[in-house]
């Protein structure tokens, strides 16, 4: 584990999850997205080097796992472990603070499989 800047939870929790495209990343993946392309095609545009840096973060902090895709042999997918899916109420919270506190926010992504 690096070192902590601070012992507070936000601090440390935010180093974690707490940049621009982390949290949008872990929302795609409890919406069912698995793939790398997928990922990209989200509507925020996320660039391709930011994507596979953010990705390796994750598999590093243990909140997602690289597997092999069932579904294009070759190519590899990501999806989160159960410590990953931790973040959902998080995730959760920020989508009704948004929705209640933001003007002009709405919920446009849906989920591949009826989830989240």
């Amino acid at each position: 584990m690096k070192h902590q800047r601070s012992c507070c939870p936000v601090a440390c929790t935010l180093d974690v999850i707490g940049d621009k495209w982390t949290l949008l990343i872990v929302r795609d993946m409890l919406l069912g997205r698995t793939h790398f392309r997928e990922f990209v095609a989200s509507p925020e545009r996320i660039a391709t080097n930011i994507l596979t840096d953010r990705l390796g973060r994750l598999v590093d902090q243990e909140l997602v796992e690289k597997f092999p895709s069932p579904e294009q042999p070759g190519r590899d997918a990501y999806r989160l472990t159960a410590r990953g899916r931790t973040l959902e109420p998080v995730i959760k919270a920020i989508v009704k603070w948004g929705l209640e506190n933001v003007e002009g926010t709405a919920v446009r992504l849906k989920a591949k499989s009826g989830k989240a």
